[in-house]
Formats: structure tokens, sequence, C-alpha cells
């Protein structure tokens, strides 16, 4: 009589796995489900997405509107001192970031010029050394200080708002004394409680709904923008703004050399 190998496992797991495999993957032990009842299960599905973000988009900007357009001539203002915008974000959120800086300094629409931007992940260089070295918690901070002078803006997005990077970033901008603005979710987590010069806030839980909202919110920034500089954009085509010889962001004498 053969003898069962030691290792050898059972064909079916004990009844306590398996319960507690189902609690956690239902979609395997639900058995086959009827096509037409999922098709309109997921067709309810979509009208469902399509309307809370239609609520969330409308919520926001019957509340928010008037932030919006200070925040945009914050922006404007901003430009027209010959500042720098630059951005931040985490996963998704940094996603947007460079979203926005290839919105300013590669705009889409023509007669539109070109607006400095920089999205402080762009260099993974940069992020691993200072993530190895200090921590991941000062990726953003130590190039702000950096970088940035007064006249610039930092936009930080975060769909919970308690990116502890952002903060530290935040802290950092506005002891320069550049204008600082948050993109968030939520009820806006800590970069709500941050003293920033504008808190744009989703009122959502849900990180899509609030990622949506949020790509909303700065098209029209950028939209805005350009319509504050309309009457100066002569100007900004032959200004140092768009000059080809301009430098790229450096530590050079007129930045902080404050350390952390």
């Amino acid at each position: 009589m053969n003898e069962k190998p030691a290792n050898q496992q059972p064909a079916n797991p004990p009844t306590s796995n398996r319960q507690h495999l189902a609690s956690l993957y239902p979609f395997l032990y639900a058995g086959k489900q009827d096509p037409q009842a999922m098709k309109r299960a997921l067709l309810e599905s979509v009208l469902q997405k399509k309307a809370e973000h239609q609520r969330i988009i409308e919520l926001f900007f019957s509340e928010n509107d008037q932030a919006v357009v200070e925040t945009a001539q914050s922006l404007a203002k901003m430009y027209r001192r010959n500042g720098r915008l630059y951005t931040m974000g985490n996963g998704g959120s940094s996603s947007d970031a460079s979203h926005i800086s290839v919105e300013f300094q590669h705009p889409v629409t023509a007669g539109r010029p070109a607006l400095p931007a920089y999205d402080l992940s762009m260099d993974k260089t940069m992020l691993t050394a200072i993530a190895n070295d200090v921590g991941f918690a000062q990726v953003f901070s130590r190039q702000v200080i950096a970088l940035m002078q007064p006249q610039d803006a930092l936009i930080g997005i975060s769909t919970s708002g308690n990116s502890g990077n952002l903060i530290n970033a935040f802290v950092q901008a506005k002891k320069i004394g550049a204008v600082t603005i948050g993109l968030v979710g939520g009820t806006g987590g800590e970069m709500a409680k941050a003293g920033l010069d504008h808190c744009l806030i989703v009122p959502s839980d849900s990180i899509h709904r609030v990622q949506e909202c949020h790509v909303a919110i700065y098209h029209i920034l950028w939209d805005l923008v350009h319509t504050l500089l309309a009457d100066e954009r002569g100007n900004l085509d032959s200004g140092p703004l768009n000059s080809t010889t301009e430098k790229q962001p450096s530590a050079d004498v007129g930045h902080s050399q404050e350390s952390l």
C-alpha cells in the first residue's frame, strides 16, 4: 500500500480556508453568472459613476468658483513677476503634476505662449538620491529649497491632503515667500491646515472622482491664467519667459540656501 507523501497538500483547502479566500476573492467562488444580468449590472454601474462624477464636479465649482478665479489670479501675478511654477504629487497625483507642467510649458492652443513650469518628480536621479540619503519625506522640500524664489509658485496635489512630503515642501515654500496652492480631496486633510495661499478641496472620498475633478480644475486654471495674461502676450512672447537661452532651474546665488 502506497503512503501519501508528507508534503502533499489536500485536493481542497479546509473549509475555514475556503471561507477566508471567498471573503477576499468573491468572484472566484460565486459561480458562473448570467451574462445578461452581468451586462445590466455593468451598465447600471456606468450610469451611477457618470452621475456621481457630474454631481461632484457641479458641487465643487458651485462652492469654489471664486476660489478658482483667485487662484488663477495668483498664478497670473506670479508669471507677471517672471516667476516659475513648480508642481508635485505622489502616484496618480504625480501624473497630474506632470500634466500641469506640460500644459503650461507646452500649450496646445495656438497663440498661447509657453510659460515656465517644472514637475519636481521629473528627475529620477534627484528623487532617488534624496530618498536614499535623507528620506522620501524630503524629496520635494530639498528641491524647493534649492530651486524656488519668492516670485515662484508651488502646486501640490493629493487626494487625501495628508502626504507628508508635500506638507514638508509647502513649509519650505512658505518660508521662501512663494505662492502655495493645494489641490486635495475629502475634507482637505493636513494640507487644509497648512496655511496655504489657496487650497481647493474636492468634497468626495472617492479617489477617482477627486482626480477627475482635479483635472477639470487645473485645465480651467490654465485657461484663466492665459486669459488674464492676454494683454501681455506680446511681452511674454518676446521676454525672458520664452527665451531659448533661458536657464533651467539651478541652485544659484539668488535662491535660498536654507537647509533642513
